[in-house]
């Protein structure tokens, strides 16, 4: 119980400091620290990278439902906009084809719940740190087309491993939010995952990842839940699977995920990105059989970085729910269907790819 109030104090602190301007570290010790993201960067280094670019995923996703619709005697309704911002897991490098990546699965699953096409922008970018989500939200939001109906955002973890101070960190992602908040779109954010899963880091420095990538996913969420936004906790890349089964959940590379992986994680974050649509058949009823609660903002948030897939979403004053919402996969065809099918047409390679995170 102490651990987990000093967790949702430090969490607090950290938010604190992104909306009045505070700095430092706020974590554990500075030397700590960048024997942390020392060890990380070898690590990195290590298993290496050279995936190249992620795959274009934008398009169209459930398209035949369009179809249905024009054939019956309703009209269909327009497609539901969905925006995706964020680092190299948002852009889903690490995997061939578009069809792969958290986006396209998203896109796919949301389409399949809703029964009503989809039209995913995908503007993450690998090597992307909070400081480029005020960018990538321009490009959603100052264009010619309306906003997103709803927006995912993944980020945190090259804040971490690039020794960005946590209160910039959570300032950056809190902007971003506000601005998509401010133009009527739902937003979900997949908190900083979990770095002490990545394999080359050992004990204790393993240890010191994962509390500093919890301390920042928890501030995250408290930063987000006060301007509506709904969290899911990325933890250690959501969970038992990626323990159980590092060489099928993790890519090539042994840092990012694998088809599979992403397909895990899209599939912990899809009954949430439903719910903020309201389409999803689980209320915001809390079940206390599922150990689901409402609780302080600060406390709920230091409860969720420690447990991977868990949501955070608002309820009334510094009140937010603790929900474990049930994960349930959209049927196989729908997840697996061709490109030329699922999406709209290929697209040319980013031009605005930094390095691979």
């Amino acid at each position: 119980m102490a651990r987990g109030v000093s967790r949702a104090r430090t969490a607090r602190r950290i938010a604190a400091g992104a909306a009045y301007g505070g700095g430092g570290l706020g974590l554990v010790g500075a030397a700590a620290v960048g024997l942390v993201l020392a060890e990380v960067q070898f690590a990195k280094r290590t298993v290496g990278t050279g995936l190249g670019d992620p795959p274009r995923a934008d398009g169209l996703y459930g398209s035949e439902f369009a179809a249905l619709a024009a054939a019956g005697p309703q009209p269909g309704q327009a497609p539901l906009r969905l925006g995706m911002m964020g680092d190299s897991t948002a852009a889903g490098l690490g995997v061939r084809r578009a069809r792969q990546t958290p986006a396209a699965l998203l896109a796919s699953g949301l389409a399949a719940v809703a029964e009503r096409p989809v039209e995913l922008r995908n503007v993450a970018v690998s090597g992307a740190m909070s400081d480029d989500l005020d960018r990538q939200a321009g490009l959603l939001l100052d264009g010619e087309s309306p906003p997103p109906d709803v927006c995912v955002i993944m980020i945190g973890a090259n804040d971490v491993t690039r020794r960005m101070p946590p209160t910039q960190s959570v300032r950056h992602l809190t902007s971003a939010v506000r601005r998509l908040r401010l133009a009527g779109t739902e937003v979900v954010v997949g908190t900083c995952p979990d770095l002490g899963t990545i394999e080359p880091v050992y004990q204790p420095l393993r240890w010191l990842a994962r509390r500093v990538s919890r301390q920042l996913a928890a501030a995250q969420t408290i930063g987000v839940v006060a301007l509506g936004a709904r969290t899911v906790s990325m933890g250690d890349l959501l969970g038992p699977e990626f323990a159980a089964n590092p060489r099928e959940m993790f890519g090539p590379d042994s840092y990012h995920p694998s088809a599979e992986g992403y397909a895990t994680a899209a599939m912990a974050v899809l009954p949430t990105l439903c719910a903020a649509l309201s389409l999803w058949p689980e209320s915001d009823r809390l079940e206390v059989a599922r150990n689901e609660d409402m609780l302080p903002v600060a406390k709920a948030a230091s409860a969720a970085a420690g447990q991977a897939g868990t949501e955070v979403t608002p309820a009334r004053g510094p009140w937010a729910l603790l929900k474990h919402r049930r994960r349930r996969r959209v049927p196989a065809e729908d997840l697996t269907a061709p490109a030329s099918r699922a999406a709209g047409p290929a697209l040319p390679p980013r031009a605005d790819t930094p390095s691979p995170s």
